[in-house]
């Protein structure tokens, strides 16, 4: 039912009239849409007519010109206005008569009065006024322009000059330039989605698979001449009655969400967010099926229809082109008995091939691989094979034919990633792999992913690769180097294809992903030494990144257990390429400069390890001595210091010598040497050496809470710890030094910056005022709808003189403080810290000692109250944190 039984707008003219009219006529579709009474094609094709007669009543009362014409443009003028969406309008000036200056700088009072009564009635417009010059020069410039007036219809106004416009788009369109255009358009659109269809909130609009995709077939397919819509696709035989169906059905899935989801926001929310995911479920009637919850039903719905949309943007855009670059269709060169190439394009020399010799299949994946002059399949061909998807059965896994295809895939030099992406997204790879079919789809809660499982893994096997090209290799050069004297990386790969494989089983999904890799591996004839790699490395692909992030790899024995566990050089190389993969395909935000110096130095201090380089605990403490001694002399320190430098070391005990990095010793015994003894606190900041964060000293006399304090000030000013080394001296002060990251991801930060940092912070530990209570501030909304339960756990450590401190929780404002400040309250004493944060997910270690780790029912009752400050709320629990804070202190060092 598209007609609105909306009162008729009065005269004279009366804004608030007209104002009310809208309001009730979107209240009425609104009201209809929720309850099914309209699809979605027509409640936006009823939203626009309720709109063209809001508009058609303003122009006419508001006495515009006869000269000018008001055009709908974009989705409006196609009759496609969601809730929500801007109201896309073109004023059309004439050129005749005075000119256009004259025409527009005639009516610019009344055209600005126009624009700002129709904002006052409650219509969003996005506007632009033009002459036919204008728009065509426009045009010419901006495909994006061209594409909206592609779809102009007239609303009001001079009907002659519309039909101008119409007449002078028509003859600059060229369908070779635009379908150039559209398809980098849409490759461009993809790449900032880093091309991924399941990510795990998507834009319905815009994302791989989404609304944009559907509408950029059919603008390439009017601008051919070739139809304006499924049916006439169909027709025309560009498309099976089938694709047309499923294109349809797909479209209206996908406006439907895009509806709800502005009605369920009130505002244009184009993003499928974890806040809307749930309410939306419940609104389309979805319950949750243990384990799975609702909301993720719903995005396996969404996930189901992006995915059906690629496929057919793909195909379609494949035959559309043959159709507007029909000179380019070649004579056939023969390949072998299955294939030809024609042109840049691979074809099947008989449809019916895939289906007499499914194996076809693969072989077209490596024969692309194999010819860099072919850009892709024949529509032909991807339609076949899309249709022969299921016979990759058990018999077709089964057969050594095909794996030895499998793995000569793997082991090419060229688009393997492009080919593993197309070979899930037409199903093939999920049959093929049957647990990784598994997990197409599924979706991931830990605050850190931004994927789906199977999008992760195929990210994760492109970063392997990306390692390999050239142009990448300034991102990371270690990487470069070592993956292209790797031998036979495609281990690598297919311990990237099956680290996760068994996520959302039940049990460790390491060791139930060691048992698929396995069973793969020998299947494909792999080496007992490949397939125990292989094996290794998704069983432990977790180890380099937890001991990176969570132990201090500064203790020779921490790296020492670390190397013995890699047994070999090659397994160093091969999971630290790994690793790095893999933090890196879980979201764009989670990788940074420090983690990647972080695991190079486990990596590089590992491998000296495994060469015999490191030595016993003696002489490594001599050797770093006279690194340090170096350090001085190159900074010009006075050598007759040396005596001094010596006694400054002889208050420290060797831990310190060990646990520091020699620059960083250096630093400090240059500022300190001389003041050992000061009464001020000394406070120093310097960009840290490996150019990725702000190197803060703390050196002053013990006082009690100082850790706490420490934390508060650094909390307050919106910096963040990633990692703390503390000690205290023979003398009784505490030599603190902190890594921290500035709010604004500066490398580089300014010497004012530091000088700030060195004032506030000696000023506060100066003054020694009460604690105050931890920082309070509204949860992210991704641990707002996927909470964490916080797990702390106290253990001894291997050599049994400190403790473990292992805290997860979700992160929040205030929250290392929180932590610190009940430390204090149980008399623990901190160490040393690693802070680290994926997403919304903290993950932080602590070596602490204190009396009463050692009395288990004291241990309980600390675990229990750090679960309890650190529980994700909207209500914090500041009375618990204002006793904390009043209560009995210790020195925190």
């Amino acid at each position: 039912m598209d007609r609105l039984d909306v009162r008729p707008l009065e005269s004279p003219f009366n804004p608030e009239a007209v104002k009310e009219a809208l309001l009730q006529g979107r209240e009425l579709l609104h009201r209809r849409y929720g309850k099914n009474r309209n699809g979605a094609a027509s409640l936006l094709r009823s939203h626009s007519r309720l709109v063209d007669g809001i508009l058609r009543h303003v122009w006419r009362e508001t006495g515009m010109p006869d000269s000018i014409a008001l055009v709908a443009v974009g989705g409006y003028g196609r009759e496609q206005l969601f809730p929500h969406s801007d109201v896309d309008l073109l004023v059309l000036l004439s050129t005749e008569g005075s000119g256009a200056n004259t025409v527009a700088g005639g009516n610019e009072a009344r055209l600005e009065q126009w624009v700002g009564l129709l904002w006052d009635i409650g219509l969003e417009v996005g506007h632009s006024v033009r002459t036919i010059p204008e728009c065509v020069e426009e045009a010419a410039k901006d495909i994006t322009v061209q594409t909206s007036l592609l779809e102009a219809r007239q609303l009001a106004g001079r009907r002659q000059l519309f039909k101008e416009l119409s007449r002078s788009m028509q003859a600059l369109l060229a369908p070779r330039t635009f379908f150039t255009d559209k398809q980098l358009e849409q490759r461009q659109r993809h790449r900032r989605y880093q091309d991924a269809t399941y990510k795990l909130e998507p834009n319905i609009k815009e994302s791989p698979g989404g609304l944009r995709d559907l509408q950029n077939i059919l603008w390439v397919s009017r601008a051919a001449k070739s139809g304006n819509s499924w049916k006439d696709l169909a027709k025309g035989g560009f498309i099976t009655p089938r694709e047309a169906r499923l294109a349809q059905r797909n479209e209206s899935i996908l406006q439907d969400l895009r509806i709800r989801l502005h009605y369920l926001a009130g505002r244009r929310e184009d993003r499928l967010l974890f806040d809307y995911q749930t309410p939306l479920a419940d609104e389309l009637g979805i319950t949750g099926k243990p384990p799975r919850r609702a909301g993720e039903m719903l995005m396996q719905r969404y996930y189901r229809a992006a995915k059906s949309v690629t496929q057919i943007n793909t195909i379609l855009l494949l035959t559309l082109r043959a159709e507007i670059f029909p000179d380019q269709v070649a004579a056939p060169v023969i390949i072998n008995e299955r294939f030809q190439k024609r042109g840049e394009w691979l074809e099947v020399r008989d449809e019916s091939v895939f289906s007499q010799y499914p194996g076809a299949i693969l072989e077209s994946v490596l024969l692309l691989q194999q010819h860099p002059d072919l850009m892709g399949r024949s529509a032909a061909t991807l339609r076949a094979m899309w249709r022969a998807a299921p016979l990759v059965n058990a018999a077709f896994r089964r057969d050594p034919r095909h794996c030895a295809l499998f793995m000569e895939i793997l082991r090419q030099p060229r688009r393997l990633t492009r080919e593993l992406r197309l070979m899930n997204r037409f199903g093939i790879l999920g049959r093929y792999i049957p647990a990784f079919g598994r997990i197409v789809g599924q979706m991931q809660h830990d605050l850190f992913h931004v994927y789906t499982v199977d999008e992760h893994i195929l990210m994760v096997v492109r970063n392997l690769r990306q390692f390999m090209a050239p142009e990448f290799a300034h991102e990371n050069p270690l990487c470069s180097r070592l993956i292209r004297d790797f031998e036979r990386p495609e281990v690598l790969y297919l311990a990237g294809l099956f680290h996760d494989i068994a996520k959302g089983r039940q049990g460790d999904h390491s060791k139930l992903g060691k048992v698929d890799a396995v069973r793969f591996c020998k299947r494909h004839e792999m080496s007992p030494e490949d397939t125990e790699l292989v094996a290794w490395l998704v069983e432990n692909h977790l180890l380099m990144s937890a001991t990176a992030q969570k132990k201090d790899i500064s203790d020779v024995n921490v790296v020492g257990d670390f190397a013995r566990r890699m047994e070999n050089e090659r397994r160093l190389i091969a999971l630290y390429l790994l690793t790095v993969a893999d933090i890196r395909g879980t979201s764009p935000k989670v990788w940074n400069a420090w983690k990647s110096r972080l695991l190079e130095n486990l990596f590089r201090t590992a491998q000296r390890h495994l060469c015999g380089e490191i030595t016993d605990a003696g002489g490594t403490l001599e050797s770093r001595k006279q690194q340090i001694r170096e350090l001085l002399q190159l900074d010009d320190i006075d050598n007759t210091s040396a005596g001094t430098h010596e006694r400054f070391w002889s208050a420290l005990d060797p831990a310190y010598l060990l646990a520091h990095d020699p620059q960083e010793v250096a630093w400090h015994t240059h500022h300190l040497s001389g003041q050992m003894k000061t009464a001020m606190p000394v406070v120093k900041a310097r960009t840290a050496p490996s150019g990725t964060g702000v190197e803060v000293l703390v050196y002053t006399a013990d006082q009690k809470d100082l850790f706490a304090r420490i934390c508060d000030f650094f909390d307050r000013i919106d910096y963040n710890i990633v990692q703390a080394k503390i000690h205290t001296t023979l003398h009784g002060y505490a030599l603190d030094s902190f890594l921290v990251l500035d709010p604004f991801d500066v490398s580089q930060p300014p010497r004012d910056e530091f000088n700030f940092l060195e004032h506030e912070l000696s000023r506060q530990l100066e003054q020694q005022a009460p604690l105050e209570p931890p920082l309070s501030g509204r949860l992210s909304r991704h641990l707002k709808h996927f909470p964490i339960t916080p797990e702390v756990n106290v253990q001894p450590d291997e050599k049994g003189m400190c403790h473990v401190l292992s805290i997860v929780a979700g992160d929040q404002p205030g929250l290392l403080s929180r932590i610190a400040q009940v430390l204090v309250h149980f008399e623990v004493n901190v160490r040393s810290a690693r802070i680290n944060t994926l997403g919304g997910r903290v993950e932080d270690t602590f070596l602490v000692t204190g009396n009463v780790l050692n009395e288990s029912r004291t241990v309980i009752r600390l675990e229990t109250k750090l679960i309890k400050v650190l529980e994700t709320s909207c209500e914090t629990d500041m009375e618990s944190a204002d006793s904390l804070s009043s209560g009995r202190a210790v020195d925190a060092t």
